[in-house]
């Protein structure tokens, strides 16, 4: 067994425990999804996933939702299966290293890293590889910390999928960190425990892992952004600034909605967009906020 398995077994079995001192709900392990254990292409480490195929023989389209911040698989399962199952969708849901919490025992390899990125590529591959998933139209979905994931797996890819769908997304780790501080936010602290210190000490990794510094690697693949005006987490200013500089790469299929709302998400808005890319014969169709 590598370390990075006794760590994701301790990590799984600590989790009920740590509930109080990570002050974050962690949902019962008890998915009605089908877990599935998938080897890390980069460390050959086993990863899970929940991965939910709808009945039948045909190809489906698959949605990727990634978790938030402080959380691991399990948490945008109640959100994004009904909606999967109504549109007759795969829904599959990558643990990436789990929360980017410095109690989580695998913290070094969480927050956006090589490993994380590729988990979520090694993922898609294995249910496209022994499931029948429509490889046109697979869809990256996420909020807030599930956002910068989707924005990094989307850059680390972009051939593998049909668009990105993100919610007040964190997309500069830089800026982010600057305002947590002036904010007096909690997650400086898990910042600095993932990234192994702060922006200054580590500028390298903080902008590796920065996806709105990477935005040419996006230009051909449709974004839709949106961010509530009354976000206390992440300012909606940090999303203004990503469409302006995925535009400025080159990407003419950037849709932005700074929607009269704080750090939230629609569901249903996303699925409704991923049906008409579904039905249209371009990505590149309108949608309305």
């Amino acid at each position: 067994m590598t370390a990075s398995q006794r760590h994701a077994t301790r990590w799984e079995m600590a989790t009920g425990d740590m509930q109080h001192t990570m002050r974050v709900h962690c949902p019962a392990q008890n998915s009605i999804m089908q877990e599935l254990q998938i080897t890390s292409s980069l460390d050959c480490s086993r990863q899970p996933s929940l991965f939910h195929l709808p009945d039948g023989k045909t190809e489906v389209p698959l949605v990727v939702g990634l978790h938030t911040w402080s959380f691991n698989r399990f948490n945008q399962e109640k959100h994004y299966l009904p909606l999967c199952k109504q549109y007759g969708y795969a829904l599959l849901l990558p643990e990436f290293r789990g929360p980017n919490l410095a109690e989580n025992p695998l913290k070094e390899e969480a927050c956006g890293s090589e490993l994380t990125r590729q988990d979520v590529i090694d993922a898609v591959k294995f249910v496209c590889d022994n499931y029948p998933i429509d490889r046109r139209n697979i869809f990256l979905l996420g909020c807030s910390g599930g956002g910068h994931m989707s924005l990094l797996a989307g850059e680390t890819a972009p051939e593998l999928f049909r668009a990105i769908e993100i919610w007040c997304p964190v997309s500069d780790l830089i800026l982010w960190y600057e305002y947590l501080v002036e904010a007096k936010l909690h997650y400086v602290p898990h910042l600095e425990a993932c990234l192994g210190g702060s922006p200054a000490q580590q500028p390298d990794k903080y902008a590796e892992r920065s996806p709105a510094r990477h935005t040419q690697l996006l230009k051909d693949l449709p974004v839709s952004i949106h961010h509530g005006r009354y976000d206390h987490i992440v300012p909606y200013r940090h999303s203004i600034a990503l469409a302006q500089q995925l535009v400025a790469n080159g990407n003419d299929r950037v849709f932005l909605d700074i929607f009269d709302g704080g750090h939230e998400q629609k569901p249903a808005h996303s699925f409704e967009w991923f049906a008409k890319l579904v039905g249209s014969s371009s990505a590149a169709i309108g949608i309305t906020g």
